[in-house]
């Protein structure tokens, strides 16, 4: 077969048979019917109730302008309040889970996530070291205000990145997956120590640290959102085009290269645009496990591994679960407890049925 056909064609997997599995555009049509009613009841709901018709004219109102028919209170909760906190947490459900595909497509593991290679080890880092920063030093101004949270874990996180790829790079400059992992691994390993070090360093303070640690999206700004935003869209037009070489990289290296595939460019293009994806979600919202790695596992099992589907839906499906989840703990759990902690409880069970089923496809046990 010419390789250009074999190029556009998804490595056969076993996980299901073609029969159950549903069409790619439908999948992507109900994700999109289901975002647009979440967008609307999220905004609605809180401990101010407003009808999707009010909703509708503030937003108007806010972006075309005309006559105000709302009292300005209702519109500033709206615009101000809630409309950025729920974009943020679309925009960074939709980094992690594209980042989460492309992680397990160019490592070859269905274990990795945005996580994999440290990101979220380097960023919980450096935000940790800007608030112990803040709380130590909050007269020195070069500490206490251009070095935030966000700001802090953006950098180390990317620092990170820079490290774990001089590190699993071999003599020929590849980056095997293997060699990536490990990397991973230890930087993580060494950074989760410098986070216990800071903690200690907090003393009493050391609370807010952790709850950063925990994720979540209360107070967050405009500016927030839009830094998610920034770095997601150019990680997903960098993805979209990629995902055929991705599909072929998936039948292994030699295999790739054979057919006309620059694995290594392929793989660090994309490690870095996943990267900074997780990194800005992580930078805005804190530590939020399991998105990136239960959505891809959903979206592989309802259509298939070709990942020119399975990008778009694995960001679709991350920015749907993230904003729900954010939506559940801000209007029915009390004290909004971090969204981390939901996700984590929700989705960690969840996981383990879908690897208890695989495990029995695989070994009919």
């Amino acid at each position: 077969m010419p390789a250009s056909s074999q190029k556009g064609a998804a490595p056969a997997r076993p996980d299901a048979p073609a029969a159950r599995r549903l069409n790619p555009w439908l999948l992507a049509a109900l994700f999109v019917l289901a975002t647009t009613g979440l967008f609307f009841f999220s905004l609605s709901s809180g401990f101010l109730d407003l009808g999707a018709k009010k909703i509708l004219d503030i937003l108007i109102f806010k972006i075309w302008g005309g006559v105000a028919s709302f009292p300005e209170s209702q519109a500033m909760i709206i615009w101000d309040v809630r409309l950025p906190r729920l974009l943020t947490s679309l925009a960074s459900g939709a980094a992690l889970g594209l980042s989460g595909a492309i992680f397990q497509g160019i490592l070859l593991n269905p274990l990795a996530d945005p996580y994999t290679l440290g990101v979220s080890s380097g960023a919980a880092f450096g935000a940790s070291l800007a608030l112990v920063g803040q709380i130590l030093f909050p007269s020195v101004a070069f500490l206490a205000f251009p070095l935030t949270p966000a700001l802090g874990a953006f950098v180390a996180s990317g620092l990170t990145l820079l490290l774990v790829t001089l590190l699993a790079s071999d003599r020929e400059g590849r980056l095997p997956p293997p060699n990536l992992i490990l990397a991973g691994v230890i930087m993580s390993a060494i950074l989760s120590a410098a986070i216990s070090f800071i903690k200690y360093l907090a003393g009493e303070q050391v609370s807010s640290i952790i709850f950063w640690l925990l994720g979540s999206f209360q107070a967050r700004t405009w500016t927030e959102a839009w830094i998610v935003i920034v770095f997601f869209l150019p990680a997903l037009i960098i993805a979209i085009p990629a995902a055929m070489d991705l599909n072929i990289m998936t039948l292994g290296l030699r295999s790739a290269e054979t057919l006309g595939v620059n694995t290594a460019r392929v793989r660090l293009r994309l490690l870095v645009a996943a990267s900074l994806a997780a990194s800005a979600s992580v930078a805005v919202a804190g530590i939020i496990g399991f998105v990136g790695l239960i959505v891809p596992h959903l979206a592989r099992l309802l259509t298939g591994p070709d990942h020119r589907s399975l990008l778009p839906l694995s960001a679709l499906g991350g920015a749907f679960l993230l904003a729900a989840a954010d939506t559940v703990t801000r209007v029915w759990l009390p004290g909004e407890i971090p969204v981390g902690v939901l996700t984590a409880l929700l989705a960690g069970p969840a996981f383990l049925v879908i690897f208890r089923r695989k495990m029995k496809d695989v070994f009919h046990v």
